[in-house]
């Protein structure tokens, strides 16, 4: 129950950082919509974004989190504070060196992360100076992301899975803005909200700056020294990450394949957007909480502890992740008509992007179940193997974007992306059940049935009620009526789910909440 209590607080802030990432995306659409100035934006935004995502949300802990946790268990405070502060040194110097180096070479990177673009050269040249404006963020949150991972290690989850809030709260500032000057879909615009994002980097590296601080883990600067501890850190840490942001690597491949189509970027990223929630929630709180849960059980030779950690957050994720799933995949017209269509952003956009939510959301249990495995492999400071299984998914991703964009354009990419996942999902699971690793315990083979019955129960509602809404969901109906439509779908689909699993015994909703509340 304390490891659902920490999946929960993780993954409540990270769903208030989401949620305000869908007014952000909301305000994005009609500010920009899905044109030659929103191209250029998310491609500038995605570079930033994807280190965001490698670092913030897991995939560097997977290296600095068991080394610091040993540290701090085994020799105490001072001693795990100095590998911190030589970890950062390291990171610093790293980073500075990587971010000068990219914003002098930009103009031919541009070729490599949207060839596309060149064949209209404005939208070439505006990509390339908001890249160069965004990149900065880069260092802000790989900065961030080494605090954090401090933080989690000391138990401290709140703290860390918030920050994100500020890129969001930022944002949003900035967007209102720009839509009150009536700026809209104009250069002026993409390069306000790109300095919006460089802002807010350097807000969140202050903020966990002083929590760290706080908590007596403030970190000093040194000169950085390649010992035998960062060199250890390096060995662990460069496939970690490669491993743990394996699927933002792929969402890269299909955005670079997807500029060769005016506005499929656009396209893919508001589809992106919609299926990060449940995959945010979820999956990064269990990557984020178990990491360290398992890294202490190991230590202590509890595998009987290690593998019920891992059933139950696979029981967790389940739960939560296959309706949401589901949703996407039965109504996702409505999701992105209501969230989406309106200003810059078209009703032909709208099918366009409901067809690449589809195609994501297939592969939406997969891209968790990695969450929750790739710990495993981590905890145990092996994270060459699964590096071996992210290059396989790569290779699946790149051969299957580039032979189904010729044939269903950007939907393609989604599938490829889709399948990508399975692939290493299964790699990982197939490889920790033969070293002994994991195995499905009695518990979670008895609700495998009754969570996916619960589900096609909930598909069934929201396919009769969205067919009975569709009418309200249009912009003409102004967006208090839409939100208001979306909400009932949204709520009626969770009682449905709720009630479904009670009585299939999918889960004990009262006992599950008892529980919470007492801890």
């Amino acid at each position: 129950m304390k490891l659902y209590r920490s999946f929960l607080t993780v993954g409540g802030m990270t769903m208030v950082s989401r949620v305000l990432g869908f007014v952000r995306d909301i305000l994005i659409a009609a500010v920009l919509g899905t044109g030659a100035i929103a191209d250029a934006y998310f491609v500038a935004f995605r570079f930033p974004n994807l280190f965001r995502r490698l670092f913030a949300e897991g995939a560097f802990n997977a290296a600095f989190v068991p080394l610091f946790a040993k540290r701090l268990d085994g020799k105490g405070d001072a001693s795990a504070r100095e590998f911190a502060e030589q970890a950062l040194a390291m990171l610093l110097a790293a980073l500075l060196v990587t971010t000068a180096l990219a914003e002098i070479s930009m103009p031919w990177l541009m070729y490599l992360i949207a060839p596309g673009f060149a064949a209209s050269p404005d939208k070439f040249d505006l990509a390339v100076l908001l890249t160069r404006i965004a990149f900065p963020y880069l260092l802000f949150v790989s900065l961030v992301a080494l605090l954090s991972g401090l933080l989690n290690a000391l138990g401290r989850f709140a703290v860390a899975a918030a920050a994100p809030t500020l890129l969001n709260v930022v944002l949003i500032g900035v967007l209102t803005g720009v839509a009150m000057a009536g700026w809209g879909d104009t250069p002026r615009a993409g390069v306000a909200i790109t300095w919006g994002v460089a802002v807010a980097g350097l807000l969140q590296l202050a903020v966990l700056g002083f929590w760290a601080w706080r908590v007596g883990f403030g970190l000093r600067l040194r000169m950085p020294k390649i010992n035998a501890d960062m060199r250890r850190l390096i060995r662990l840490g460069i496939p970690g990450v490669i491993a743990g942001g394996i699927t933002q690597v792929n969402i890269v491949i299909g955005t670079i394949i997807a500029s060769l189509q005016d506005s499929a970027v656009s396209w893919l990223y508001y589809a992106d957007r919609i299926y990060q929630l449940p995959l945010g929630i979820v999956g990064i709180a269990i990557g984020v909480v178990l990491l360290p849960e398992l890294s202490k059980q190991l230590r202590a030779d509890d595998g009987d502890g290690a593998m019920s950690s891992l059933n139950r957050s696979l029981e967790f994720s389940s739960l939560l992740t296959l309706p949401a799933a589901i949703a996407l995949i039965v109504v996702p017209v409505p999701i992105i008509q209501v969230l989406f269509e309106r200003g810059a952003f078209a009703a032909s956009d709208t099918p366009a992007t409901a067809a690449a939510l589809m195609a994501f959301a297939v592969g939406l249990p997969a891209f968790v179940v990695i969450k929750v495995l790739s710990p495993a492999f981590f905890a145990r400071e092996d994270t060459r193997t699964p590096m071996i299984f992210a290059g396989i998914s790569v290779i699946v991703n790149i051969v299957g974007s580039l032979s189904l964009f010729f044939l269903i354009g950007h939907v393609g990419i989604a599938v490829a992306t889709s399948l990508a996942g399975w692939t290493n999902a299964a790699l990982l699971a197939v490889s920790l059940s033969r070293r002994g690793g994991f195995k499905l315990d009695d518990r979670l083979r008895a609700l495998a049935g009754p969570i996916l019955l619960s589900c096609v129960i909930m598909g069934a509602y929201l396919w009769l009620a969205a067919t009975g809404l569709s009418d309200w969901f249009g912009p003409e109906n102004g967006l208090l009526v839409q939100m208001a439509a979306l909400g009932v779908l949204v709520a009626g689909g969770l009682l449905v789910y709720a009630l479904a699993c009670q009585l299939t015994g999918a889960a004990n909703l009262p006992a599950l909440l008892k529980g919470l509340r007492r801890q």
